[in-house]
């Protein structure tokens, strides 16, 4: 049975923005119903011209790109109340890939409806536009990172940036975050050999900064792992669902 918008878990979180009732019932309208996909699971595929467009309402996952070589570059962690398939929506076609990480709940809308939703509700295309642009922000702040910040620095901004994102949208508190991802994931999102990356994870575990085992990520200072990591500890702004 898929989610009613105005009982969306999300819509409780403090990341996200509050709706009108219009607005939850333009939303419902919008919504064709929800996917579930399983670990590993594509969701959408680098050069390809999806239908469809999702949010993430439960569950984490990644964006990359595939390299000539096979390999892989991950650009960006996927969590819950990002909107995938934008690019698609508007350019056609997708720059990258996405694929869940964990198992995901998916809201699920047709993009060919994507144009009448925000002619019925121009502030909403508004807020598509602002989803873009904080995506290319963080996009920004990472390419700063891989060029300015050595693997300690930029291993501890990342830390703090997941971990604000992650615990206001109710995955996380008390220092303590789900964190399903490999080192590798994080070594490809961050330009560092994963050799590299798992030593000076060990180093800031040392310094009893953070501790990681399994899935979970603790974070034991997380003002002292904002100076290492150049950055600060501000609530991140809050966002539209889309």
């Amino acid at each position: 049975m898929a989610t009613k918008c105005e009982h969306c878990p999300l819509r409780r979180k403090s990341l996200f923005a509050p709706m009108s009732s219009e607005e939850v019932a333009g939303m419902q309208r919008f919504k064709v119903g929800e996917l579930v996909v399983d670990a590993g699971t594509p969701i959408l595929m680098e050069g390809s011209n999806s239908p469809q467009l999702f949010t993430a309402l439960h569950g984490m996952g990644l964006r990359y790109r595939h390299l000539e070589n096979g390999e892989r570059q991950v650009i960006n962690f996927v969590f819950p109340g990002d909107f995938l398939g934008l690019q698609a929506g508007l350019m056609g076609e997708m720059g990258h890939s996405v694929e869940a990480t964990t198992k995901m709940t998916l809201c699920v809308f047709n993009r060919s409806e994507l144009w009448s939703y925000i002619k019925a509700d121009p502030e909403r295309g508004f807020e598509l536009a602002w989803l873009a642009a904080v995506e290319e922000h963080f996009l920004g702040d990472t390419l700063t990172t891989v060029g300015q910040r050595n693997a300690l620095q930029a291993i501890a901004w990342a830390f703090v940036r997941i971990y604000l994102r992650i615990n206001a949208c109710g995955n996380g508190g008390d220092g303590a975050m789900r964190f399903p991802f490999k080192q590798k994931d994080l070594a490809d999102a961050l330009g560092l050999s994963l050799v590299h990356t798992n030593k000076t994870i060990g180093l800031l575990k040392s310094r009893q900064l953070i501790g990681w085992s399994g899935e979970e990520v603790l974070i034991h200072d997380l003002p002292g792992l904002a100076k290492v990591g150049l950055t600060t500890v501000d609530v991140p702004k809050r966002r539209p669902i889309m």
